[in-house]
């Protein structure tokens, strides 16, 4: 078997410890940091936020000069360390901003730009659906960490939760340094098992000057930035959501709303395996910017539906769709990427889409958050979401053809 697909088994692991378990499930812990610390939820919201625009250099600077399985390494270890300061905080809302620092940095080193470089080197012709099998992995183990953060908080308390799951994260250490390799030329191979090198393997990457003059490059900056910023406002705000639509006079409301957020984060990331499954075959057979503008559509229509949603009762409609969409949308933009600027121009154009990303998927939560506290409600809030949701499926189809160099 072609080596190029251990290597795919093995991210499918390391970038589900590395994203999914951490960054789906850390917002489960925000309404219990408001009950134990007294804190705003725009001030829970705005700390990935504010490490963002302190972190913003790790990308250009860090992701181009360095392998990929070493950033993985030290990014995985920076993620365990947050988590582990998390459970061991006080009360003290700076030193959590502080941590959210540490964190912003492992998520950047580890998380996907790492991952889908290495990808990106092993395959060509089959790249969309290595990248999907490799997202699939983001959640299924974000999935299996949705199921156990409730029993581990009921059973010990969110503390030594958090901990735990900081620990989890250093599973990814054995296969990044046994089985993940950085390129097919480290085992005397081509992308995709082929007998002979693509032209593209010795094309010479574009500099940051000559992405960042190309309006393309910034229509997909713009897109990505829109779509990700509004599931970044589902993703970290459902919960207060739901707290918002429940009856607050229910028995055993906290457990209520814990159960509901465990179903429903488990269903989005579940349903999100489907959607990068087949969003990745499907961008293998047809015009990559036409699949990207309907799964953004797709995305942005179902944001609505949250607001629908009044635990105890299930959100399965939502869940299933807005889980679907989400899991096309984030896999996307490195495909997008590849195929408009060429493979070795993907690192420098992540560096500084990931981190424009991560500004606006951490930026939005704390916009709903105040837009939140202003109206009252969270209905205003998540339809000016739904509007930016619907801007970048509208940034995407404007998107010409695959650039030539000049």
């Amino acid at each position: 078997m072609f080596y190029g697909w251990w290597v795919v088994a093995a991210a499918f692991v390391t970038f589900g410890l590395s994203v999914g378990l951490p960054y789906y499930n850390i917002p489960f812990f925000y309404d219990y940091f408001e009950a134990a610390y007294q804190w705003r939820r725009v001030d829970i919201t705005r700390g990935f936020f504010y490490a963002t625009l302190l972190t913003l250099w790790v990308g250009p600077v860090l992701i181009p000069r360095f392998s990929p399985r070493k950033l993985i390494l030290a990014g995985t270890a920076l993620t365990a360390i947050a988590f582990l300061c998390w459970g061991n905080m006080g009360r003290s809302i700076w030193a959590y901003w502080g941590i959210w620092v540490i964190y912003a940095t492992g998520y950047f080193l580890s998380g996907p730009i790492p991952h889908q470089i290495i990808l990106s080197n092993w395959f060509r012709k089959n790249r969309g659906k290595a990248m999907g099998v490799l997202y699939v992995g983001v959640g299924v183990v974000g999935s299996l960490g949705a199921r156990l953060v409730r029993p581990l908080t009921e059973s010990l308390d969110f503390h030594k939760a958090l901990m735990i799951m900081g620990g989890m994260v250093l599973l990814a250490w054995p296969l990044v340094l046994l089985v993940l390799r950085d390129k097919p030329a480290e085992k005397g191979l081509y992308p995709d098992g082929a007998a002979t090198p693509p032209a593209e393997i010795s094309a010479q990457p574009r500099s940051f000057r000559d992405l960042t003059s190309r309006y393309s490059f910034w229509l997909l900056v713009i897109g990505s930035m829109c779509s990700i910023g509004s599931i970044g406002a589902v993703n970290f705000l459902m919960k207060f959501v739901f707290k918002g639509n429940m009856d607050p006079h229910l028995g055993n409301a906290q457990g209520l709303l814990d159960s509901t957020w465990e179903f429903a984060q488990a269903a989005i990331l579940l349903s999100s395996i489907g959607g990068r499954l087949l969003i990745g075959g499907l961008s293998d057979q047809f015009a990559k910017k036409w699949v990207m503008t309907i799964s953004y559509f797709l995305s942005a229509i179902t944001i609505p539906l949250l607001l629908a949603v009044h635990p105890p009762a299930h959100p399965w409609v939502f869940a299933i769709l807005f889980g679907f969409a989400m899991g096309a949308d984030y896999m996307l933009i490195p495909l997008m990427a590849a195929e408009q600027f060429g493979v070795n121009s993907l690192p420098r154009a992540m560096a500084i889409i990931l981190p424009a990303n991560t500004i606006s998927q951490t930026g939005f939560p704390v916009l709903t958050s105040l837009l939140q506290e202003y109206f009252h409600s969270y209905t205003v809030p998540m339809y000016i979401v739904f509007a930016v949701g619907i801007l970048s499926g509208v940034s995407i189809a404007l998107l010409p053809k695959r650039e030539l160099r000049d």
